[in-house]
């Protein structure tokens, strides 16, 4: 089915993140191994599907409908559509088939729902108290996560993929390699650069038995850190100060936005800092603040 070939193309010429190759990969076993059910297919194909020019509008859309019965959310079942859209954009410009047969499926609507964030004094309490945090090798690793996440408003895959060198505590900035490979530059609280440099200090201390991974953030082994580690940082200590159910590390990326907008800072600034390609990706943190505004309105005005 030519996945292999569109894999190392997204991987090598696209440059797309490790994270966004994995899920591109795993949504596309996903539809292959639909496809290999032949309960899935009605009418079922003959003969059996072994090229993409096989693959039909219809049993795309049979996928999505499977998709949504197994009560997979919206937002996940239009990000493995567009998996789909791509991988077949790029058999189009191999020549391999005729049709993208995924380019008139109509999505489901996806429900505007309010970025989830927490409480950032509560968060900013946490960070400052100094028995939360162990003070050796892995508890400073953490508070860092904690600290990089919520003081920059970095992807978690933009976190996983800053090097030492990436750290420039003289300016106090970070550089961050973002989605579709943009760089941009990140500034640092003083407090934020006092740990990177406690932190980079304990790392060089420390035995990692011949493992020299150049990221900024490791494993307890000197490995570099990996997606399920940073969310089980963010889980454990976002459970001391918050009940709700979402703990992720995109929940500090909102609180990091949320927390500028309410303090005055530009729309435009916040865009920049977080990565956006456009102002309306960054416009959804105003909901969050208009919220705010009314729950303060309805707790002061005498005749709300």
């Amino acid at each position: 089915m030519f996945i292999d070939r569109f894999i190392r193309y997204i991987k090598f010429e696209k440059r797309y993140s490790a994270h966004t190759v994995s899920a591109y990969q795993s949504d596309l076993d996903q539809f292959i191994s639909f496809l290999n059910n032949p309960d899935n297919l009605t009418p079922a194909p003959n003969p059996e599907i072994t090229h993409p020019s096989q693959i039909t509008h219809h049993l795309v859309r049979n996928w999505m409908v499977e998709l949504m019965n197994r009560k997979i959310i919206a937002r996940s079942v239009n990000r493995k559509i567009a998996t789909l859209r791509k991988y077949f954009k790029f058999l189009l410009q191999e020549c391999i088939i005729e049709v993208n047969p995924a380019s008139k499926i109509t999505t489901p609507k996806i429900p505007k729902n309010l970025p989830v964030v927490v409480e950032d004094v509560k968060l900013s309490q946490l960070l400052d108290d100094s028995d939360v945090f162990s003070s050796d090798f892995k508890g400073v690793r953490d508070k860092l996560v904690i600290e990089m996440l919520f003081g920059t408003g970095m992807r978690l895959s933009e976190l996983l993929g800053v090097k030492d060198t990436d750290v420039n505590l003289y300016e106090g900035t970070i550089k961050v390699l973002g989605k579709r490979n943009k760089e941009r530059i990140i500034p640092v609280n003083s407090e934020l650069k006092i740990l990177i440099a406690e932190y980079q200090q304990l790392k060089k201390k420390q035995d990692f038995s011949g493992n020299n991974s150049l990221t900024l953030i490791v494993t307890d082994k000197g490995a570099n850190a990996y997606p399920k580690l940073i969310y089980l940082i963010v889980q454990k200590y976002l459970s001391y100060i918050s009940t709700q159910n979402k703990k992720s590390p995109h929940v500090l990326r909102h609180t990091f936005a949320t927390s500028l907008l309410n303090r005055g800072a530009d729309l435009n600034a916040i865009k920049e800092l977080l990565g956006h390609a456009n102002l309306s990706a960054t416009q959804i943190y105003t909901h969050n603040s208009v919220e705010r505004l009314k729950s303060i309105y309805k707790q002061a005005h005498p005749k709300a």
